[in-house]
């Protein structure tokens, strides 16, 4: 089966946009660093909510530190004004029960697929709720994430929650490496794990 180019399928969407009317967009996020050059090739056509839902990360402190260098983040690209950042209320005991059964699979495996799905989920619930255009994740920013299967999942998602999807591969064009020079240059914390107790165990 051929992969399809989510990053081509993202570039028809946008030059179909009126940049004098935006659409509403929330955009899930994993964190500052992967979010930093997402935020940066996109602002300019969407009128963006940073969506940051993240009940995976193994700890309140970690997720509050995360959550922190989100919401300077967005100060520090100057767009305090144009970008709002929702932080939703930790609840790890969520996502243990989750990925209950799934414990013992590796990192990539299915008890990521579940991750990836209750947290795309929470930001299509909540997009559809709040009349926003479309939603999406910076997930497919990272190397380690697959995004044939974000995609599909956010395909799913869309009709289930009667909500637009932006197809996307944020690692094309460069895009994980600019994360890199962005969280450089403005000296941010950026984790050495994915998040939940099982990927720190694996490292």
């Amino acid at each position: 089966m051929n992969k399809i180019n989510y990053n081509l399928e993202m570039e028809k969407v946008i030059k179909k946009i009126d940049k004098d009317h935006k659409p509403r967009l929330l955009l899930h996020s994993c964190c500052g660093p992967c979010s930093s050059a997402i935020l940066e090739r996109i602002n300019e056509y969407f009128d963006i909510d940073v969506f940051y839902y993240n009940p995976n990360i193994d700890s309140e402190k970690e997720f509050y530190r995360r959550a922190d260098e989100q919401v300077q983040l967005v100060k520090d690209l100057g767009l305090e004004d144009e970008i709002g950042v929702r932080v939703i209320k930790y609840d790890h005991q969520d996502f243990l029960e989750y990925v209950k059964g799934f414990e013992e699979y590796r990192e990539g495996g299915p008890r990521c697929f579940k991750c990836y799905r209750q947290r795309m989920e929470k930001a299509a619930e909540f997009a559809s709720e709040n009349n926003y255009d479309f939603f999406t994740t910076t997930l497919s920013i990272s190397p380690h994430k697959d995004s044939q299967i974000l995609n599909k999942l956010g395909d799913f998602l869309s009709k289930e929650y009667e909500i637009k999807y932006l197809f996307s591969d944020f690692k094309k064009k460069n895009g994980f490496r600019r994360s890199v020079e962005l969280t450089d240059k403005f000296n941010m914390y950026r984790q050495d794990y994915c998040g939940c107790e099982f990927s720190r165990s694996e490292d």
